[in-house]
């Protein structure tokens, strides 16, 4: 019989079965700004089973897919597991299933780059996992997470990192890419705000702004494949860049390769002193 019957009922709703140990869940609730201890002094917050349930999401996610696609190679697996676990899904799952109302923090939880709540989730398979296990974690992932709200299948086919995509395009064309930080700032509640281009050939190609660095370079990068991608005059242009860079290049090389090859005939024309040698006077 369990005596806080609340939280129990409330957990069940979520997880399809009644915890054993409801510490370890509402440890996964609270964030480290909340700066609860425990009564030995310790810090009690979820960074630990974030830690652990980082692992094991990620493990039965792997699972799952290796299952769901017994043909696909390890780099479309790799990527498919990247696009389910990447932490704007798990922010929308984590409040989807209502975890937002039993999260615990003394900071505001509503601004633009905030993942307290995928952070969350991260902590909560890790208490599942835990309480109950591998094989009940991946039940409750498996059924109460992915089927109501993750078609696999279609998000195996969605693009979307688009930073990838532009780096093979710059391989496919011997093309240079490269992502340059324009301006780093801050908005007006304090967060932090990247400005990234996308540079192709010594060519500007898109800007793009986000809440990380990562982020920014993918809206970055996003907007450069729009335009190599309609735009052939303009790929027209970064080859015929390359192209004169790959020249400039490899004049320099071939000057760099003469003044050696002028070095090395001076130093058989004017051999150096062997000064170790010791001059015999001639006899008179």
């Amino acid at each position: 019989m369990h005596t806080h019957k609340e939280p129990y009922l409330s957990l069940y709703q979520i997880l399809g079965f009644y915890p054993d140990n409801i510490k370890l869940y509402e440890q996964a609730f609270v964030h480290r700004s909340s700066d609860i201890r425990s009564q030995e002094g310790y810090p009690f917050n979820n960074e630990r089973l974030e830690f652990l349930g980082d692992a094991v999401l990620n493990a039965i996610v792997s699972d799952i897919l290796f299952e769901k696609f017994p043909h696909k190679k390890e780099g479309f697996l790799s990527n498919t597991r990247s696009k389910i676990v990447k932490r704007d899904t798990l922010n929308d799952i984590a409040t989807k299933i209502g975890l937002d109302k039993f999260l615990q923090a003394s900071i505001r939880t509503n601004t633009h780059n905030n993942n307290i709540y995928g952070n969350a989730f991260e902590a909560f398979i890790g208490a599942i996992y835990l309480d109950k296990g591998y094989n009940v974690c991946k039940t409750f992932i498996q059924d109460r997470i992915i089927s109501p709200y993750i078609d696999i299948t279609k998000i195996a086919q969605k693009e979307i990192n688009f930073k990838s995509k532009m780096i093979e395009w710059g391989q496919k064309k011997r093309v240079r890419v490269s992502f340059s930080l324009i301006e780093a700032f801050t908005d007006n509640e304090n967060n932090p705000i990247f400005q990234f281009q996308v540079i192709l050939a010594g060519i500007p190609c898109g800007i793009g702004v986000g809440y990380s660095k990562k982020e920014a370079q993918q809206n970055a990068a996003k907007i450069a494949l729009s335009r190599v991608k309609s735009n052939p005059n303009f790929v027209q242009s970064i080859l015929n860049a390359q192209k004169n860079y790959d020249s400039a290049l490899i004049q320099k090389e071939k000057s760099g390769n003469l003044r050696e090859q002028l070095s090395s005939l001076a130093e058989v024309d004017n051999p150096p002193l062997d000064t170790d040698d010791e001059t015999v006077p001639e006899k008179s």
